[in-house]
């Protein structure tokens, strides 16, 4: 028998997915939608499917439901939250052209100095013919737990950041303040912190626990970071891809956006971020999934393969070296292809180290422990090269799902 249960709804890149937990943490249930688009027609239907699914007894105990969405996935509402507008994805870039008038009103180096940025979104979308009958502006987390609970105008500080929201002192900059956007502008409140009850035709239509709440959500990458389990200062995510992502509990913020690293607010402490455009994608390039894995058994990783790549999949890398025109170093390349891929699966690691050693020099906590997600967790030998050039513990990590951290956001709240 379920006593008392807590979902998390994850819409991440490629689709959205639910996991029930108990109070305790244990998973009860996880469903998948089976109807999944990029439009908010599709979300709202995948949202309701997922609901759908999770069996009768974990609805009839639901406490609370909590939803990330991807970062500066975005869109704009009238006064009834209905869409005016498609939604501008996470990696829309179309708002370049808002850059020049952004740099007048941010700071050098903030984070919302970035085409995909909400902010640089929300200035773009003066531009289109129905701006004057927007009254919010919301994040795609946002939106969906509007469709639960009826109250618009909510966001979480996650999401918010790249929107120009102070996480530090937990308001909006006097610089955006006064900008006439800014009554377009969410409330902002902690993630995983209730937000209100669900409503009550929801609540009757799938046999939920009508006192269930819904909570402020986060971003998918911090889902899955919650997700891992690291907790304390120095331990770290690194998510092995396509491309390389790090993110590292900080007790110091590190900002500086030449590099694209920017820091959550998780409590009392930062969640430090950076990519580099090297991994998976590159190994994809020269062997197929099956070679990967027999010619990875084949490596010694207590012997170098004495290769110095920086293996990128097109010239280019913002970090730990911010060069657009950095081109691929991936030469010479030896006949022996368990030596080239030995030599590759070296460069990647090296440059994890370069970009772990770089945040700790921009002042970040010093690396510890590793915990690791993607497809490159299953890789035991890569594992082990890496943790020799990281000279830390490299462990998989226990979950990886999005949807699990969200959960769990809703049992820790206070340390979100």
């Amino acid at each position: 028998m379920v006593s008392a249960s807590f979902v998390g709804i994850d819409f991440g890149t490629s689709g959205a997915r639910a996991i029930a937990l108990s109070t305790t943490g244990e998973i009860l249930a996880t469903v998948r939608s089976r109807d999944w688009g990029l439009d908010c027609a599709a979300w709202q239907r995948s949202l309701f499917d997922l609901l759908a699914q999770l069996p009768l007894a974990v609805r009839q105990t639901l406490q609370g439901i909590a939803i990330d969405g991807t970062s500066s996935t975005v869109l704009l509402c009238d006064a009834i939250g209905h869409p005016l507008t498609a939604p501008l994805m996470y990696h829309d870039a179309r708002a370049i052209t808002s850059l020049a008038e952004l740099r007048d009103l941010a700071p050098p180096h903030h984070t919302v100095l970035s085409a995909t940025s909400s902010l640089a979104k929300l200035l773009w979308y003066r531009q289109d013919p129905t701006f004057a009958q927007a009254r919010y502006f919301l994040h795609q987390a946002d939106w969906l737990a509007f469709l639960l609970h009826g109250k618009l105008g909510y966001s979480d500080y996650h999401n918010s950041l790249k929107l120009g929201y102070d996480v530090v002192n937990l308001c909006y900059p006097d610089w955006l303040d006064q900008h006439p956007v800014r009554s377009l502008l969410p409330n902002v409140v902690p993630p995983g912190s209730p937000i209100a009850p669900l409503l009550p035709e929801v609540a009757a239509q799938y046999q939920i626990n009508p006192q269930c709440r819904i909570h402020a959500g986060t971003t998918d990458s911090i889902a899955a970071f919650l997700a891992s389990g690291a907790s304390q200062p120095g331990e770290a995510v690194t998510s092995l891809g396509s491309t390389l992502v790090l993110k590292l509990l900080s007790q110091h913020r590190v900002e500086d956006s030449r590099y694209g690293i920017y820091s959550h607010r998780l409590g009392d402490l930062w969640l430090v971020g950076g990519a580099s455009n090297t991994g998976g994608a590159v190994l994809k390039q020269f062997f197929s999934d099956d070679e990967l894995v027999s010619l990875s058994a084949q490596i010694d990783p207590t012997r170098s393969s004495e290769l110095d790549y920086y293996p990128l999949p097109h010239p280019g890398d913002r970090f730990p070296i911010n060069n657009p025109n950095l081109p691929p170093r991936m030469e010479p390349r030896p006949q022996d292809p368990v030596q080239f891929l030995q030599g590759l699966l070296e460069g990647i690691a090296r440059i994890e180290t370069q970009a772990y050693q770089q945040l700790q020099h921009l002042g970040a906590t010093p690396l510890q422990r590793v915990l690791t997600a993607g497809g490159g967790a299953k890789n035991k030998i890569w594992i082990q090269i890496r943790q020799n050039f990281l000279g830390v513990p490299v462990l998989p990590a226990t979950q990886t799902e999005a949807a699990y951290g969200v959960a769990t956001l809703m049992l820790h709240s206070g340390s979100a």
